[in-house]
């Protein structure tokens, strides 16, 4: 009986994201019930290209299913997936520099933030905070300023971590294609931080 509730719960379909919104505001606890029905395989995958354990990406689940409880209200995201996105992203980036200082793990997020390292300074090197918010303003309007493609791959690869094969599959591209437009928007975004008076 048991796996039949199970199977009958997968077949169920997800309501729409304001519905869940409410169910969050309602303090409804079936709200993060109807999360994870409809946004479960998307958020573990993000954990899973940060974290590579299947253990701790559970664990990032349940914190973000908690981070979203808890933030709802206040917050009423305008669009629950990237609400959720961020949620998971600062979680799973977090258990992965925990993991990190025990031990080395291989991660996508490991190979994507080495291809900007030579763009983007890390936060020990800034000057003040101030700083730091003003390359992210400086950064969020370079992405905004890409085509709808580029901006899908920027995101893709730098901020969820997702491999060059996915992005590839996604766009229905050559892996050869997505790396030179992962290229040539690391060059613009070069030429976009010096113009700012940063030197990369």
């Amino acid at each position: 009986m048991e796996l039949q509730r199970g199977q009958a719960q997968t077949e169920k379909a997800p309501i729409s994201d304001d519905k869940i919104i409410e169910l969050y505001w309602s303090r409804d606890e079936k709200a993060i019930e109807e999360t994870d029905l409809k946004y479960k395989k998307y958020l573990f995958s993000i954990a899973y290209n940060i974290v590579r354990d299947r253990l701790d990406c559970e664990e990032c689940l349940n914190d973000t299913y908690l981070g979203a409880w808890n933030a709802m209200p206040p917050s009423r995201p305008q669009v629950l997936k990237a609400f959720l996105t961020t949620i998971m992203r600062r979680t799973a980036i977090k258990r992965y520099h925990s993991n990190l200082r025990k031990r080395m793990i291989p991660s996508e997020m490991t190979v994507s933030l080495s291809e900007l390292e030579d763009l983007i300074a890390d936060d020990e090197s800034m000057d003040t905070a101030c700083d730091a918010e003003r390359l992210g303003r400086i950064i969020s309007d370079f992405v905004r300023s890409l085509s709808d493609r580029r901006q899908f791959i920027f995101m893709s690869r730098y901020y969820v971590a997702d491999p060059i094969d996915t992005i590839a599959s996604d766009l229905h591209l050559s892996r050869s294609t997505v790396n030179k437009e992962l290229a040539a928007i690391r060059e613009a975004l070069r030429e976009k931080l010096e113009s700012e008076g940063y030197s990369v």
